[in-house]
């Protein structure tokens, strides 16, 4: 499995994969991506943990809402890490946050 961090406010778009964008007929499913209850407060910015599986090479994110004040529209996540540098990321937090479920 992989790992990142992304803002709250913020959602997954495209996603791709070894030959290219993520082809949900070719792979029967959508790439598995699931955000756990697990965060961290950086800088006073909330950021949640979420899981992919390996075969995912880079995400397209972008907030779920774009303001008129020139906000970022999207990024892509090209570095995603493993789990030994998401407990690291943990670790040294500021704060951590745990999501009651």
């Amino acid at each position: 499995m992989k790992y990142f961090f992304l803002s709250a406010g913020w959602q997954v778009g495209r996603v791709w994969e070894l030959g290219g964008i993520w082809n949900e007929i070719a792979w029967r499913r959508r790439p598995q991506i699931r955000r756990l209850s697990l965060g961290i407060v950086e800088q006073g910015e909330t950021l949640w943990l979420y899981q992919v599986e390996d075969a995912v090479l880079m995400l397209e994110v972008k907030p779920s809402e774009i303001s008129e004040r020139g906000a970022i529209a999207q990024v892509i996540l090209k570095r995603l890490i493993d789990a030994e540098q998401a407990m690291q990321k943990l670790a040294t937090a500021e704060t951590v946050l745990q999501e009651k479920q």
